[in-house]
């Protein structure tokens, strides 16, 4: 049966992310240093026997459970809010730990794809995966390089007291070669904060480009309007956190408008600690490019490691 997705949004995940797999992980580059020949096997029969034994929570379980429990607001007949696929290098043999859990859980996730040591990012665009969640920077920075979709590394994460309130979706952003694309970024790292600040008051009426997360923004904005409720009302909340401060705030927040799209809460810091913010907000996931904000982040919130596209000038600066 075909499913027209185009208003659905669409998750791809690595059972990597999903779930603990670091065990299975140590094995095979444990095997691989000392027997490279054999370690695939080994690894295939640890999968196999272990297969019946639930994997325990990854980082990015509570976000995708979330998310999959929008779906109780379906209406008859028409598509999902919400479909997640699971993207595993495992063989289709060995992915049956993975679908176990799945099912043990009772995880409303039904696609899949098992690609036995082969990138799972070339299959992204044939799901129509508006966020791909990884474990893998490789395959992230592929799919950021092709621009099929939004993508993000997520890092081995401490651990997490869950205590977002019941229901709800948080999401936090940052901003400039995340949301916006690296344009104005580039000023402040070519010419300085002042050139910045120049620059964005002058071009206060000029919306940003988009940057790699535009797409999946507009898409949870889709989501929210098929939602039965008002948007300021709704169980997906969504905050901008970003390190810009007046007079570049103005430009974010008209840029925004003119997508259409609604966000809850803006936080602009100044280049203040962004950490004690989103634990504040209790946010499921942060999206965010530099390290600088992603080592204190990923103490208190799920983070994911946006990329720079390959040819960007802004790699070496990282």
């Amino acid at each position: 049966m075909a499913f027209n997705l185009e208003n659905t949004l669409v998750v791809g995940i690595s059972a990597t992310a999903l779930f603990d797999l670091s065990e299975a992980d140590k094995l095979f580059k444990t095997e691989y240093k000392k027997h490279p020949d054999s370690a695939i096997e080994i690894y295939r029969d640890y999968m196999l026997k272990s297969e019946n034994t639930p994997l325990k929570e990854g980082i990015g379980f509570p976000l995708i459970k979330a998310l999959l429990d929008l779906n109780k607001f379906q209406k008859k007949n028409e598509p999902p809010l919400v479909e997640v696929v699971i993207m595993s290098r495992n063989s289709p043999d060995t992915g049956v730990r993975v679908l176990n859990t799945i099912r043990k859980l009772e995880l409303n996730i039904t696609r899949s794809a098992f690609t036995a040591g082969e990138s799972s990012a070339d299959y992204l665009d044939a799901f129509s995966v508006d966020l791909f969640l990884t474990t893998d920077e490789s395959d992230a920075q592929k799919v950021i390089d092709n621009r099929v979709c939004a993508s993000a590394v997520l890092s081995t994460p401490p651990e997490y007291k869950c205590d977002i309130p019941e229901g709800q979706v948080r999401i936090a952003f940052d901003g400039d070669a995340v949301l916006f694309d690296e344009t104005s970024e580039l000023v402040y790292k070519e010419n300085g904060i002042e050139a910045f600040h120049e620059n964005e008051k002058n071009s206060q009426d000029v919306p940003m480009n988009e940057g790699p997360f535009a797409s999946f923004l507009k898409k949870l904005a889709t989501l929210q309007e098929r939602l039965p409720m008002k948007v300021e009302y709704s169980p997906v909340r969504i905050a901008l956190v970003t390190a810009r401060n007046s007079p570049s705030d103005i430009r974010v927040i008209k840029t925004l408008r003119h997508w259409g799209v609604y966000v809850d809460e803006a936080f602009f810091l100044g280049g203040i600690e962004k950490s004690k913010i989103l634990q504040s907000f209790k946010a499921h996931i942060f999206f965010d490019d530099q390290d600088v904000h992603l080592k204190s982040s990923s103490l208190v919130v799920p983070s994911g490691k946006v990329l720079y596209p390959s040819d960007s000038k802004l790699q070496k600066n990282n």
